[in-house]
């Protein structure tokens, strides 16, 4: 897609982050957007701060809750009489050893970072098929490319992520519809956000810095997946580098994170202020 102009978008976690971040790029491009956040405080505060700027929808969504997605996404189709473009972007985090976290951490990691994926994909993507025409775009991470102590859970549901992306992209030719695009994003930590405070130590912080804000990977997900088509946008660019360093024997991969010191950047992760 390479004209927004018109296109009909449902952003979840969108009132807010890198979800805010990528509504205002959709509406800069002409876009019609629904939000679809839990926070009604981030709702309120989008709001103001988008009002004049585009025709946006707001709804109040816990995207956990099947029937509330399949509920507002025929709400989506009568206000905005399609739905070209979904991004998935709602996310969880809680760092942590995984014998350590209850289950609850991680029923609630997999249920907001994967199954929801699941809830709202399946609510839009037949009309998708019907059309020939959409995109969805899936949020992954730089950890569901490999795997780092504290985020076990995380990263299994951001490699999940990946997985079904890749899964999902490959039905749509073998169904003969290629007008229906898939790509998962990923990010390395940010400056701020969910995962404040997170980084990568010398010397791995050289080749992967922090993402200095949400709109790098806005950007990502506007310009490189949806109006150009990419696959799989990571940022920064040297995240491109993990699957290549695959190719290394496994002994060496694994030597290289923890030289580089992946392995360690949890150790000052804070997360979202309250």
């Amino acid at each position: 897609m390479k004209n927004l102009k018109d296109t009909t978008a449902v952003v979840t976690g969108g009132a807010m982050g890198i979800g805010l971040a990528t509504v205002k790029r959709l509406l800069r491009e002409g876009a019609v957007v629904t939000i679809w956040d839990l926070n009604p405080l981030a709702i309120e505060d989008a709001r103001r701060e988008l009002e004049g700027k585009g025709k946006v929808f707001f709804h109040s969504c816990d995207v956990t809750d099947k029937n509330r997605v399949y509920e507002l996404a025929e709400t989506a189709f009568s206000e905005m009489g399609s739905v070209d473009i979904l991004v998935n972007n709602a996310g969880y985090v809680r760092s942590g050893y995984f014998h350590e976290r209850p289950d609850s951490d991680w029923e609630k990691t997999i249920d907001v970072n994967l199954t929801s994926f699941i809830y709202t994909i399946k609510a839009f993507l037949p009309k998708m098929y019907e059309r020939n025409r959409g995109h969805v775009v899936n949020i992954s991470s730089a950890a569901g490319l490999l795997g780092v102590p504290g985020l076990a859970i995380y990263a299994a549901s951001k490699w999940a992520v990946y997985g079904l992306t890749e899964s999902l992209r490959f039905e749509a030719e073998k169904l003969g519809k290629p007008g229906v695009k898939f790509s998962s994003i990923h990010p390395s930590y940010l400056k701020t956000g969910m995962f404040e405070g997170a980084k990568i130590p010398f010397p791995g912080s050289l080749l992967v810095p922090l993402v200095k804000n949400h709109d790098v990977i806005a950007k990502a997900i506007v310009e490189s997946a949806i109006k150009k088509g990419r696959h799989s946008p990571k940022r920064p660019y040297a995240v491109h580098l993990t699957p290549r360093m695959r190719f290394l024997p496994d002994t060496l991969f694994q030597w290289s994170l923890k030289f580089l010191k992946v392995t360690e950047s949890m150790g000052t992760f804070r997360g979202r202020e309250k």
